[in-house]
């Protein structure tokens, strides 16, 4: 049975965080009863502490599909775990400082949710050895070592599949982009979705903005920012607005309802996890499989199979793909399984920058 409890730990800034996680009670090793006869020692718990971007679990999208993939990982191998979330603006050191705290509370495996985590992650693990970490979205050589699964995916090829979609549906043959920070990641969303809009219509108009720019991460939470930005895409006439902004596409969604247009969602089936009032809005998602990168670093763990360096998640490893919810897109699906198909056996190679 596992339990839930609670541990606070101090963020660099003297804010109180709280972790919450998941327990389960190991069974205590009976005594020996003489010196000849001894038990076999207990099995020590694996526990694995989370350690979000901004916005945390219950963004609807990123942090929330890697929060899935720790639970579903919690529940199947009965492991113990805890979460913590980022701070927007916060120092890099406040982001090596909750890692450590993780650690020192008795977390023995680490998973870091995105690349704003890449200098702190290497850092921390060069200083803990012994202890296993997973990154999210970053295989730089900050974050590389002999005991860091470094978790990508190739959100490129998702990104033009969605962006297939968007120009096969745009009637106004005009659409956007909303980015929550302008790093090399998030442009990587946006050149896949401007090229499969383009494969599609090699004429059609593509709007792009980001939020904030680095070390400014409060784009991927903003919902007042992300809603600016698509109104004014909207007004300019385009009729689909596609975001990799984290919880700032929340207001994406807000303000696709608002102009009778469409959004795409990111991440998670967001026509499943977005406000029930948005949902009908939202024609697609890309599905980033951010659960399965997750819950692949537990399971090795758990079984023995710990692998450091890159493990890609790609479309064909099924890591990277798009959603159906809402029959939206049932009429073109057939056109978009071609495209993928070409992608898979590498007729179309996507380009990971823009221009």
């Amino acid at each position: 049975m596992r339990q839930v409890m609670k541990i606070a730990i101090a963020a660099a800034t003297a804010a109180t965080l709280t972790l919450a996680g998941c327990a389960s009670t190991p069974t205590a090793s009976p005594q020996p009863t003489d010196s000849a006869t001894t038990s076999a020692p207990a099995e020590e718990a694996v526990k694995v502490g989370m350690a979000y971007d901004v916005g945390g679990r219950g963004d609807q999208s990123f942090n929330d599909s890697a929060a899935a993939g720790l639970d579903k990982a919690a529940a199947e191998f009965g492991v113990e775990t805890t979460d913590v979330a980022a701070v927007a603006g916060e120092a890099e050191s406040a982001r090596a400082e909750r890692l450590q705290q993780l650690i020192d509370a008795g977390y023995n495996n680490i998973v870091a949710v995105g690349f704003a985590y890449a200098a702190s992650v290497g850092e921390v693990a060069k200083a803990n050895p012994d202890v296993k970490f997973a990154i999210v979205d970053d295989a730089s050589e900050a974050s590389t070592g002999d005991n860091i699964m470094n978790i990508v995916f190739a959100e490129q090829e998702g990104s033009f599949l969605v962006g297939a979609a968007a120009a096969l549906k745009s009637e106004s043959g005009h659409i956007g982009f909303v980015g929550g920070v302008e790093t090399d990641l998030i442009k990587k969303f946006q050149a896949g979705y401007e090229a499969g809009a383009k494969a599609v219509k090699p004429d059609i108009k593509i709007d792009s903005t980001y939020l904030t720019q680095p070390p400014d991460f409060s784009g991927f939470g903003d919902p007042a920012k992300g809603k600016t930005a698509a109104d004014g895409m909207f007004q300019a006439g385009a009729d689909v607005v596609y975001h990799a902004a984290g919880g700032s596409g929340a207001g994406v969604f807000t303000a696709a309802k608002a102009a009778g247009g469409w959004a795409i969602g990111v991440d998670s089936d967001q026509a499943l996890t977005a406000a029930e009032d948005v949902r009908d809005v939202i024609l697609t998602s890309m599905l980033k499989r951010v659960d399965t990168g997750v819950y692949t670093f537990i399971k090795s763990i758990h079984d023995g199979s710990f692998a450091a360096g890159p493990t890609v998640f790609d479309l064909k490893a099924e890591g990277v793909g798009y959603s159906t919810t809402g029959g939206h897109i049932d009429d073109i699906a057939s056109q978009l399984e071609e495209y993928k198909q070409q992608i898979i056996d590498g007729s179309i190679v996507v380009p990971t920058t823009v221009g």
